[in-house]
């Protein structure tokens, strides 16, 4: 499976625009420490240009609400995740095997910067549907087109793509959160414990599999 042409064209940079594009990532990352520490509610704009010592009209320079961004750390995450995509599809392996290694990256990714997966959705808006040429909107193609090349190689059912894939991110994005949230959910109900984050992700995506399979 090819794993070109996942992510959003871009271009040289200018100093200037490495400039501001740090900046960003400083206003953002400002951004994270706070949503951590006191959750959405605590997050303003006037106190993220406290932390960063940077005057509150000089900040909109660079996003122009809240809702901007958390726009820019969704980006952000689906960003890092094509970039893990890619290092899951450069190996070889089976149509299935790429199918829940990319699941896996995806589990993986949101673990390990968790307060950044949790206030890239804690504002999401009612229109989830990225726009054409963000990461986001390239993850998104790129789970569709495995999903495609599963049915034309007779190891998925015929189904309708745009809805597969839904099906798919919220059976990752669940699993995702409740990691998150819940640390020792492996455990399971009966508090038993033999059971890794491992074992979890690994069963997780051969279910997500096996649900759509032929």
């Amino acid at each position: 499976m090819s794993s070109t042409d996942l992510a959003p064209e871009c271009c040289c940079a200018t100093p200037a625009e490495r400039r501001r594009e740090k900046m960003r990532d400083t206003i953002i990352a400002a951004a994270q420490n706070i949503f951590t520490k006191d959750g959405e509610a605590g997050l303003s704009m006037r106190r993220l240009a406290e932390a960063i010592d940077y005057s509150p009209a000089a900040l909109y320079k660079y996003f122009s609400s809240k809702d901007d961004l958390f726009e820019a750390v969704r980006e952000q995450f689906f960003e890092n995740l094509l970039k893990r995509m890619n290092e899951a599809l450069q190996g070889s392996g089976t149509t299935r095997e790429l199918f829940e290694a990319c699941g896996k990256s995806y589990i993986e990714t949101a673990l390990e910067e968790p307060s950044t997966y949790v206030m890239a959705f804690a504002d999401i808006g009612a229109d989830t549907h990225p726009a054409e040429g963000t990461f986001g909107y390239a993850a998104a193609e790129q789970l569709e087109r495995m999903i495609e090349q599963g049915i034309a190689e007779g190891l998925i059912r015929e189904v309708d793509l745009a809805l597969a894939g839904k099906a798919v991110w919220a059976a990752v994005h669940g699993l995702a959160t409740l990691l998150i949230q819940i640390p020792n959910m492996p455990g399971g109900v009966t508090q038993e414990n033999e059971h890794t984050r491992e074992d979890m992700i690994r069963f997780h995506t051969d279910f997500i599999w096996r649900g759509m399979a032929a």
